[in-house]
């Protein structure tokens, strides 16, 4: 039986950094959330202010931290300049 995502990164809530793309792919946005699927409904439902008005968007890619300080500083890091051109030829 397969160990639970709790269990495998003990007992902490996984997580993730994604980078959404809208269908035209004009417009990115990355963000950070313990829920992916949760958080790509809410971008596409209109809920999300910063997303609304280019959605609907779909899961480019995404990362998985389990240390949460880790995840924002990736975050942090992928909204630079260098962040984003890291991301355009890396992911």
């Amino acid at each position: 039986m397969p160990q639970s995502r709790m269990a495998q990164t003990g007992g902490k809530s996984m997580k993730y950094v994604y980078i959404l793309e809208n269908y035209d792919s004009d417009h990115f946005y990355v963000g950070l959330t313990n829920d992916l699927r949760a958080r790509l409904a809410k971008h596409n439902s209109g809920e999300v202010s910063h997303t609304s008005k280019y959605k609907p968007w779909r899961l480019k890619t995404y990362v998985g931290f389990s240390d949460k300080a880790r995840a924002v500083a990736f975050e942090k890091y992928l909204k630079t300049g260098s962040g984003r051109a890291f991301a355009k030829k890396r992911l």
